[in-house]
Parts: C-alpha cells; sequence; structure tokens
C-alpha cells in the first residue's frame, strides 16, 4: 500500500508540477511576488497530495519567530520538502538555492523572476560577493532570506558542516538570525520514492541576537538547530507543545 501511495503522489506531482510550469511561462514577465503567489498554488497542491495520497501531516511550532519585515532564516536541510515548505511559512520568501537549479526550462526562469538568490557553488570568493549584494537587494525589498547552512540535505541524525557563508550573511545583513529545525528527511528521504506516513514537524526557535562573534555564532546556530532536530526525531508528536497544524 504505502508503494501505491509513494506513486500515486509522485506521478500527481510530476504530473502537476509539469502542468503548471507550461501554464505558468506568463509569469516569467510578472512581478516578483506574484511569481511567488503562483508558486504557492503549485506548493499547496503538493501539500494536499502528501496529506491524501502519503498520509504524511506538517505541524510547526514557532511560527511567532518568523519576521514580518526583513530578516534570516537558518533551517535544518534534509529534504526535498524543505525547499518547498518556506515558501508557505515566509511571507515574502527569497531562498538560496544552487545555481543549476536555474538551467531547468520555464521552472528555473520562474525561480529567477521570484527574486530566489541563485549560488554557484564552484564559483569561491565571487559567489560570496554574489550572495552578499543579492542578500542586500532581498532585505531592501523587505523579504525574508531562508538559507541552509549546511550547504546541502543531510540525512536524519546526521550533522553536517555549517558553512561560514551564514555568519557572512548574518554579519553583513545586521539582523538577527531565525534559526529552525525538522524532521522532514524521516517521510521524504533523499532521492527516495518511497514516502512513510506520519507528521514532518518544523521548529521554528528565538532568533539569535545581532553582534554575536563569528565563532561563538556558529557554534550557538549549530547547536541550536541540532539539539532541537534531534528533539524532533524522537519526540512524538502527541507530547508537542504550542505547536500547530499547517494551515493551507
Amino acid at each position: 500500500m504505502m508503494v501505491l501511495r509513494s506513486l500515486l503522489f509522485n506521478l500527481g506531482f510530476f504530473g502537476v508540477t509539469t502542468v503548471l510550469c507550461l501554464v505558468g511561462w506568463p509569469f516569467l514577465f510578472a512581478a516578483p511576488m506574484r511569481v511567488v503567489w503562483f508558486a504557492r498554488l503549485w506548493i499547496r497542491s503538493v501539500m494536499w497530495m502528501l496529506r491524501v495520497f502519503c498520509r504524511i501531516d506538517v505541524q510547526v511550532s514557532g511560527r511567532e519567530h518568523i519576521p514580518d519585515g526583513p530578516g534570516l532564516v537558518a533551517a535544518k536541510h534534509q529534504s526535498a520538502f524543505d525547499t518547498l515548505i518556506w515558501m508557505l511559512l515566509l511571507p515574502r520568501p527569497a531562498i538560496v538555492l544552487k545555481k543549476e537549479l536555474l538551467r531547468v526550462p520555464i521552472y528555473g526562469g520562474l525561480l529567477k523572476r521570484a527574486g530566489m538568490i541563485a549560488v554557484d557553488r564552484g564559483a569561491g570568493a565571487s559567489a560570496m560577493r554574489r550572495l552578499m549584494h543579492d542578500a542586500e537587494a532581498a532585505m531592501a525589498d523587505g523579504r525574508q532570506i531562508l538559507i541552509f547552512p549546511e550547504g546541502t540535505r543531510s540525512a536524519p541524525g546526521e550533522r553536517g558542516v555549517y558553512q561560514p557563508g551564514i555568519a557572512a550573511l548574518a554579519a553583513r545583513c545586521a539582523v538577527p538570525v531565525v534559526p529552525a529545525a525538522t524532521n522532514s528527511g524521516l517521510f521524504w528521504g533523499r532521492r527516495s520514492f518511497r514516502k512513510q506516513p506520519g507528521t514532518i514537524r518544523i521548529a521554528i526557535l528565538p532568533p539569535l541576537p545581532v553582534g554575536m562573534k563569528r565563532t561563538e555564532f556558529m557554534q550557538k546556530l549549530a547547536d541550536e538547530i541540532e539539539t532541537a532536530t534531534a528533539k524532533l526525531l524522537d519526540k512524538p508528536v502527541e507530547n508537542s507543545v504550542g505547536s500547530c497544524r499547517l494551515s493551507l
């Protein structure tokens, strides 16, 4: 049954994605937040299919820590799910993603038009300069920047290397950094066909203060995210406090 449910989800996911990309090409000429609005239609359909086909729910705690204006969110990254859900959680999202995604026909163009921040991971110092420039522009536009500080997905229970770019970004933008944890990899694994039923949980944590020294900031950020993630991996949903189901 799980294989069948996963098959239905994957067929629906790729089918809906293809159709919306084809009909969504006019948004290549729309304002960035109009493109975000269109992307949210797609993501809500994906979340609906997750719930109906795969029996996966989403539970979020700490939404009060999300800034209304310019902000910086540093989130744990375990699944492709993570890149989708934050488009719904942030009021005006600008997600830091790998530049290769911009090469996908239509989809890549929509990402660029939506004001997502693409990083060429092989460009070294020039990539960092570009990241700083694009982040400042996003902040000036009142957007919330989402970055995955490990730079790539990690398996549940695995702690990746936290890249120093997040510290440089925090110092440059001079805003509190909001850490976030998840257990998404338990249910939507990396390159996994099967989707496991259950509840994906996201914990949005209190922001770290501005002005911390780089070493202290990096240690604190990693400890906060990893400790909260470990709790999500072990703690049953029924025992959670101060959380709510995600309203789509």
